[in-house]
C-alpha cells in the first residue's frame, strides 16, 4: 500500500528501508518534509504513532511516524490526500498535509488475494495473502467488515565482498539488504443503528510483526569476539517483535438541534521489542549468552473527542454554508523499557586471546547493546484542543473557508493556529484556489526521551535524550516545537473533455525546526562518554531546534483519457513534484560545543535534511483497458541525492546518487466476474543506484550501494497474483 501511494501521488515519497531500526518499518514523506510532519488518519480519526524511533541517518532520521502498513490492504476502500488546510481541521502537526485512510463499509461480499514475488537476483521471495468479508448486522442497515493480511518477506543481500582476510572467505557480510519479516494484521469496521438518528460504530486494527536483519560480520580476530564461542567469527542478527493495535468506538448521529454530531474514544498502542541473536557480550567471556533481549519502546495515545457539523442556507449567499466544531482531550505516552542485565552490562572480562589479548572489549550485546535501567523512561503528555471551521460562498463561483485550532500541551505551551482558503470557478472548465495557514508540531515524547547505542561498520554513536546528563554536558537546550507558515496557489482545469490538469505552487516556512544535532566527536566528547560509562563509543548526538527552514515547491498532475471504440480506452497520466529546502537561520551553538571547536549542526547533519531525499520525482503512466484486459506501463524518474557513509568523511568521499529512470509494468486479466490474475514487474530494467564511493566504505565494502537510495538497492522485482471476489 505504501509503495502504491508513492506511485499515484507526486507529493509523496517513500524512502527505501535503511539499516538498524530504520529498516524495520517504511515511512512516507510529503512535499519533501519529514515523516513526522504528515498526519495519518483512519476514517477521519487520528492514527497513533509508532514506538519505533528512526535513529539511523537518512531521509527520516529522528522521526517516529505512524505505521500504515499495519492496516490490512483488503480493509481499505480508498485513500484521501489532503495537502491544504489540514492543520485546522485535523491537527496542528499536519504541516505537510494529512492522509486519510478510509476503510470499507460494505454489507455483503468480500474477496481473497494472494501474491508471489521476488527479485531478479533470485532472493527476497515474498508471499502476500489478504482478504475481507462483510456482513449485515440486523435489518436496519448495520454492517461489519472484517479484513486480514499475512505477508512473509525473505531477505535480500547486496553487500560487497570484503577485502579483509578471513577463513569465511570474502562473501561474509549481509548487512546491506531487505530484512526478513513476517507480518499479520486484522481489522474490523462496523456500525449498528441506535434508533432512527444515531448509530454506534467501531474501527479496530491489530498487527504483529517479526523482523530480523543481519548486522556487520565480526571476523575471527575482532576485539569483541570470543573465539571459544565463535572460532571463525560471527554475524549478529538484530530482531524486532512488534505488537500494535488501535480501537475506536463512538456514537454519531443527526438532528441534534439541527446538527450532525460524533462523540468517540480511540486508543492506540505500539510495542516494539528489540533483541539480538547469534552474538555475544565479550566482557562476559565464555560465559556470555548468545542471544539477548535489549529493550522495548512503547508509544500509546488515548483520545476522547466530539465533533459537530451543520449546513446553513442564507438569502445573502448563493450557496450553502457549512460549520464544523470540535474539541477533545488526548494523552500520549512513551516508554523505554530496559533490557536484560547481560545485554548492557560490563562483565569485567578482557579479551582472552588472539592479537588483542588483554584489551578492553565493548560492553553489551554486540551489534546493538541493550538499555540499562539508568536510561529507561516513562513519560506522558496531556493535550486539550478545540477547533472551528466554516466554509461559505460569498459570491457565485467562489467558495471560501476559515478555520482555527487551539491546543494546550501540558509540557510545552498553548498554541493557536489557523487556515484560510478559497476556490473560484470561472466556469465548469477552469478554477483557481489558494490557501494560507499556520501549524505547530511539538517534539514527540520519543524525540525527547529515546536512548540508544549503535555500532555501525565504520563508527559507533550514542543517541541521547535531550535532557539527559550526557546531553546537558554537551550543551543541550530544552526543546521547543516547530511553528510553520504554509502558502499555496493552484489551478484546476479541464481544457477539453477527457483532459484534466492540476498544478500547485507551495511555500512552507518552519521556525525552530527539529532534527538531530551533529554527531559530536573528539577528546572532550570522549571524556563525557567515558563519564557515563561508554568509553568505547566514538560519537554522540541529541535532538535540537536547528533553526529555520524554507521549502519552495510545485506539483503537477495531468491526465488524458481517450476512447478507442472497439479497442477499449487509453489513459495517459503525468505527475511531478519538485521542491527545494534551505536553512535560512541556524540556532547559535552552545558555549561548550564552541569551546570544543565543534559545529552544532555541521554539513553532514545538514545533508540529512536537505540532500537525502530526491528534490524532484516524475511519473509518466499509460494504461490501456480493453474488455477484460488491462495493461499499465509507468516510467518513473528520481532526482539525485547525496549519501555519506561516515559522519567524518570529507566531501570528496560523498556519493552523489545520479538521477534514475525506472520502468514498471502491470498486466491484469479478468477471467470472469469472480477471478482475476495479474503479472507485473517494478524496475523491469534491473537498475541499481550509483555505486558508493569506494574510498568511503573501507575494507569491509559492506555498503556497495547507498542504503538510502529512494528506489531501493535490490534491483528488479517481479510478482504474480490471483484474486477471487464473492
Amino acid at each position: 500500500m505504501i509503495s502504491a501511494l508513492e506511485q499515484i501521488s507526486p507529493s509523496i515519497s517513500v524512502p527505501n528501508a535503511s539499516t538498524g531500526t530504520n529498516g524495520f518499518i517504511r515511512s512516507l514523506q510529503m512535499r519533501g518534509l519529514s515523516a513526522d510532519q504528515v498526519l495519518i488518519l483512519v476514517n477521519g480519526k487520528r492514527r497513533h504513532i509508532s514506538g519505533n524511533f528512526n535513529v539511523i541517518d537518512g531521509p527520516n532520521t529522528g522521526t517516529e511516524p505512524a505505521d500504515i502498513s499495519l492496516i490490512p490492504m483488503s480493509a481499505i476502500d480508498h485513500i484521501e490526500i489532503i495537502n491544504d488546510g489540514a492543520t485546522a481541521l485535523y491537527g496542528q502537526e499536519a504541516i505537510a498535509g494529512a492522509i486519510n485512510i478510509v476503510l470499507k463499509d460494505k454489507r455483503k461480499g468480500g474477496g481473497l488475494h494472494i501474491q508471489d514475488s521476488g527479485y531478479y537476483a533470485g532472493d527476497g521471495v515474498g508471499i502476500n495473502g489478504y482478504g475481507d468479508y462483510a456482513l449485515s448486522l440486523g435489518k436496519s442497515g448495520g454492517y461489519l467488515d472484517f479484513a486480514a493480511q499475512i505477508t512473509h518477506q525473505q531477505p535480500t543481500n547486496r553487500s560487497g565482498l570484503t577485502s579483509q582476510a578471513n577463513p569465511l572467505g570474502p562473501d561474509v557480510n549481509r548487512a546491506l539488504g531487505i530484512p526478513r519479516s513476517m507480518l499479520e494484521t486484522v481489522s474490523a469496521n462496523g456500525a449498528i443503528p441506535l434508533g432512527d438518528h444515531a448509530e454506534f460504530y467501531t474501527t479496530d486494527t491489530y498487527g504483529h510483526r517479526d523482523v530480523s536483519e543481519w548486522v556487520l560480520t565480526r571476523l575471527r580476530d575482532d576485539t569483541n569476539n570470543v573465539r571459544a564461542l565463535y572460532p571463525y567469527g560471527f554475524t549478529p542478527i538484530m530482531t524486532m517483535s512488534e505488537d500494535d493495535f488501535q480501537v475506536n468506538g463512538g456514537v454519531r448521529g443527526t438532528h441534534l438541534l439541527g446538527w450532525d454530531w460524533d462523540a468517540f474514544v480511540t486508543y492506540g498502542r505500539d510495542d516494539d521489542r528489540i533483541g539480538m541473536t547469534n552474538t555475544l557480550n565479550a566482557t562476559f567471556g565464555t560465559a556470555s549468552p548468545t542471544q539477548f533481549y535489549d529493550n522495548s519502546t512503547i508509544a500509546s495515545e488515548l483520545q476522547a473527542a466530539f465533533k459537530l457539523k451543520r449546513r446553513f442556507t442564507s438569502a445573502f449567499m448563493p450557496g450553502e454554508t457549512m460549520v464544523e466544531l470540535g474539541g477533545g482531550y488526548r494523552h500520549d505516552t512513551f516508554q523505554v523499557m530496559p533490557g536484560e542485565y547481560a545485554s548492557y552490562a560490563n562483565g569485567g572480562v578482557r579479551v582472552l586471546d588472539g592479537p588483542s589479548a588483554g584489551a578492553l572489549a565493548t560492553p553489551g550485546a554486540n551489534g546493538h547493546p541493550g538499555i540499562s535501567p539508568a536510561y529507561a523512561s516513562d513519560t506522558g503528555r496531556d493535550i486539550y484542543e478545540g477547533y472551528a471551521n466554516v466554509a461559505f460562498h460569498p459570491v457565485k463561483g467562489l467558495e471560501s473557508s476559515l478555520g482555527g485550532r487551539v491546543a494546550n500541551y501540558s509540557d510545552m505551551t498553548t498554541v493557536e493556529t489557523g487556515t484560510a482558503g478559497f476556490r473560484y470557478e470561472f466556469n465548469r472548465r477552469y478554477a483557481i484556489r489558494g490557501n494560507i495557514g499556520t501549524g505547530y508540531r511539538p517534539p514527540t515524547l520519543g524525540q525527547m526521551n529515546y536512548y540508544s547505542v549503535l555500532y555501525l561498520p565504520t563508527y559507533s554513536f550514542l543517541q541521547m535524550p535531550s535532557d539527559s546528563a550526557g546531553a546537558r554536558a554537551l550543551g543541550s537546550q530544552p526543546l521547543s516545537g516547530e511553528y510553520s507558515r504554509n502558502y499555496s496557489f493552484g489551478l484546476d482545469a479541464t481544457p477539453v473533455d477527457g483532459w484534466h490538469f492540476s498544478g500547485t505552487l507551495y511555500r512552507i516556512a518552519i521556525n525552530d525546526r527539529m532534527a538531530n544535532s551533529t554527531k559530536f566527536s573528539g577528546a572532550g566528547v570522549a571524556h563525557v562518554l567515558a563519564s557515563i560509562g561508554l568509553p568505547t563509543v566514538q560519537q554522540a548526538q541529541y535532538y535540537i531546534n536547528l533553526g529555520d527552514t524554507l521549502t519552495n515547491g510545485g506539483e503537477l498532475e495531468t491526465d488524458y483519457t481517450t476512447r478507442l471504440g472497439a479497442y477499449g480506452t487509453l489513459r495517459f497520466q503525468f505527475d511531478m513534484n519538485i521542491y527545494d529546502t534551505e536553512i535560512t537561520r541556524f540556532a547559535p551553538a552552545p558555549r561548550v560545543i564552541s569551546s570544543m571547536g565543534l559545529q552544532y549542526f555541521n554539513p553532514y547533519a545538514q545533508v540529512n535534511i536537505l540532500k537525502v531525499s530526491p528534490r524532484n520525482k516524475e511519473n509518466l503512466t499509460m494504461a490501456w483497458m480493453w474488455k477484460k484486459l488491462a495493461i499499465t506501463v509507468q516510467e518513473q524518474r528520481y532526482g539525485n541525492i547525496i549519501y555519506i557513509v561516515t559522519p567524518t568523511d570529507p566531501s570528496r568521499l560523498w556519493t552523489t546518487v545520479r538521477p534514475t529512470f525506472l520502468t514498471n509494468i502491470n498486466i491484469s486479466y479478468d477471467i470472469d466476474r469472480h477471478w482475476n490474475v495479474t503479472l507485473g514487474a517494478d524496475n523491469i530494467g534491473n537498475k541499481y543506484p550509483t555505486r558508493t564511493n569506494r574510498g568511503a566504505i573501507g575494507p569491509t565494502n559492506v555498503y556497495k550501494y547507498p542504503n538510502i537510495s529512494p528506489f531501493g538497492f535490490s534491483g528488479g522485482y517481479y510478482y504474480a497474483s490471483a484474486s477471487y471476489r464473492f
